[in-house]
């Protein structure tokens, strides 16, 4: 079941659980009753985890992180960011929420190898990456053995000490033994390995996309290709999910400027079609499997919250037919 809420930042004196009509969960009353008090950090504290995308972060004369000041009117009377920018920020957002996932043991090699297998073909990217490594395969072998084959390729290629900053196993020290440390790693570099298959069939699709972005045209399976990566995260991030113990939540902040944004090459599609993908493929996840709290924030302050509700009918939402999507 999936519950979509549109609500204004500037309404403070409504109860959190009034504006919801909602009283069971207690993750969204608390996003709420933290967007109320202003208080981000406060998402960050115990179970919670939160992702913070400014969009509009990387226009350096118009923003504070710049020691600039906000435009005077809106984001629209400047110049936009590039595409590529607002991508890079969105991704490493997720691959840091992710890594706090693995590093929690709420993500496993397992569970990325069982999501990259449900939607993408990894016979052929595996043996492609494989043999990129200069790796004879046999031609009858499993897919999985193919991926635990590549994840220990990549692990051997790669720096671990990296690998271990990434996940802070440092600060673990001693309490750490050596089978979780590996089993950490191993999660870390499924998930490289899951960005390396991405990037193979993003390869295949490159003509097919510098040819849309030429004509102008319009595909789905292409702007699907585009958005990949940050989806399959927000998958993983989805699935770890566990109240009490991982409640992680995303918030997109400036969203219409992504709309806008500059396209410089051809590695994806233009920002608009990446922008509506991007949301509609967030939309679809929480209807058809399951999605962490995102909420989608206009420089006008207004908030679209997007969350996911399970194991409840509709009758025990307390929510009007208005509000609910089934």
């Amino acid at each position: 079941m999936l519950a979509i809420f549109v609500v204004f930042l500037d309404s403070t004196k409504v109860e959190a659980t009034r504006m919801l009509r909602i009283t069971f969960d207690s993750d969204i009353r608390f996003v709420f009753e933290s967007l109320q008090k202003g208080l981000l950090g406060d998402w960050n504290k115990g179970p919670h985890l939160a992702g913070y995308v400014d969009f509009a972060q990387s226009i350096t004369e118009h923003h504070p992180d710049h020691h600039q000041s906000y435009p005077w009117t809106s984001w629209t009377s400047v110049d936009p960011p590039l595409l590529s920018n607002c991508k890079t920020q969105l991704e490493n957002c997720l691959e840091s929420m992710s890594h706090k996932a693995i590093k929690l043991g709420s993500i496993s090699s397992q569970q990325i190898f069982t999501t990259m297998n449900k939607w993408y073909g990894l016979n052929t990217a595996l043996r492609r990456i494989l043999q990129g490594y200069n790796i004879a395969v046999p031609e009858k072998v499993s897919v999985s053995f193919l991926w635990e084959r590549a994840v220990y390729a990549l692990s051997v290629r790669q720096n671990a000490d990296e690998i271990d900053g990434l996940l802070e196993l440092e600060e673990k020290g001693n309490s750490l033994s050596v089978e979780e440390a590996s089993y950490y790693r191993e999660t870390a570099f499924a998930l490289r390995l899951a960005k390396e298959v991405i990037k193979v069939h993003q390869g295949w699709k490159a003509n097919a996309i510098a040819h849309l972005n030429r004509t102008n045209g319009f595909s789905r399976t292409l702007a699907n290709s585009c958005t990949d990566w940050p989806l399959l995260m927000l998958e993983l991030l989805s699935q770890a999910a566990e109240i009490g113990f991982f409640q992680p939540k995303l918030v997109l902040n400036n969203i219409e400027i992504l709309k806008r944004a500059i396209q410089t090459d051809d590695s994806t599609v233009s920002a608009s079609m990446y922008h509506d993908n991007l949301i509609w493929r967030i939309i679809a996840l929480g209807a058809n499997e399951r999605c962490l709290p995102v909420l989608f924030v206009t420089s006008d302050r207004f908030v679209l919250f997007f969350v996911s509700i399970f194991g409840f009918n509709k009758d025990n939402l307390l929510l009007s037919d208005d509000y609910v999507v089934s």
